[in-house]
């Protein structure tokens, strides 16, 4: 089976790449490289997924005559692509273009793919708004650009469902954290500030945010298993994350006891569109995929501290 992974060089699309090679799948990934956040970490991960015979191709996906370096004979399609988070310097444009007319564009050279059996989304928690811990029937109310563009990327690829023209569903993660982590979220910042001696910036009052951390082989396991049951999942939306909640001060105070220091905190200004609860409710994926993430928040943070060990020291 051929799977096309973009985003493939980034967080979790490159984990989900390793884990499907091993599940024995021909993985192909895309990425275009962005400098988002330091290209050299895209780069690690590409290196790493090429040393494992993945190939990265490294191309836009909202420029159309780039399609033409793909061969269209994909089984299935996992699209991770996306400008990422909450960003003060990403603009509305950035979100538009590259969740948006980005996914149309796939969308298209995924329908004209006459082979493929599914085309499975990469959605986020963000698009239920400022609290995210409802079932996949509850009306999403982004309160962010990036929530607003990924819901109605998250539709266009829906909409080719409703209109018979491809398989498809999406898969609204939350709050995923481990090796590779983007510089600027929360672990990996926590790690870099603690490593350093350097001040850690938080929002005021997003330590006592509540979060379902999950551990990224946890969200990865979901995927492949959603893969599995694609016959049943055509039109469907789908939590995936873990069911247990942890406040912000939480992920810090583990993050300090596995380093054995304390780490200098700087209070920002709270930010627009932050989420103030998510929770995990996966009671579908349970269901349906026979989903349950097993990795717990102190086990994760440690391997995201060996994994920046291993690698920035």
């Amino acid at each position: 089976m051929k799977v096309l992974i973009t985003g493939a060089a980034g967080f979790i699309g490159s984990h989900a790449a390793e884990r499907l090679q091993q599940e024995g799948f021909d993985v192909t990934g895309l990425d275009n490289f962005s400098d988002h956040y330091d290209i050299a970490l895209k780069e690690l991960n590409a290196e790493a997924l090429e040393k494992k015979g993945i190939e990265v191709i490294k191309m836009d996906l909202r420029n159309p005559a780039e399609y033409s370096v793909l061969s269209p004979e994909f089984d299935f399609i996992v699209h991770f692509a996306a400008q990422p988070g909450i960003s003060s310097t990403s603009t509305f444009d950035d979100y538009f273009s590259n969740n948006v007319i980005a996914t149309q564009h796939l969308l298209n050279f995924a329908e004209a793919n006459k082979d493929l059996k599914h085309f499975f989304n990469i959605s986020t928690s963000s698009v239920y708004g400022l609290e995210a811990t409802f079932p996949e029937t509850v009306a999403p109310k982004p309160a962010s650009f990036y929530g607003v563009s990924k819901l109605a990327a998250e539709q266009l690829v829906l909409a080719k469902s409703r209109a018979n023209l491809l398989k498809a569903s999406s898969l609204r993660l939350f709050s995923v954290y481990g090796p590779r982590e983007r510089p600027e979220k929360l672990y990996t910042k926590l790690i870099t500030c603690g490593v350093k001696d350097e001040v850690f910036p938080i929002f005021e009052g997003s330590e006592k945010h509540l979060r379902s951390f999950t551990y990224v082989g946890d969200i990865v396991d979901g995927i492949y298993r959603a893969i599995k049951v694609y016959e049943d999942l055509d039109g469907e939306i789908i939590n995936l994350g873990a069911e247990d909640e942890h406040k912000t001060q939480e992920g810090i105070n583990i993050v300090e006891d596995i380093l054995g220091k304390r780490i200098k905190l700087e209070v920002q200004p709270r930010r627009a569109g932050d989420q103030f609860r998510t929770l995990a409710n996966i009671g579908k994926a349970k269901k349906i995929l026979g989903y349950k993430p097993k990795t717990s928040l102190k086990e994760g943070i440690r391997l995201q501290v060996d994994w920046y060990m291993e690698n920035f020291l």
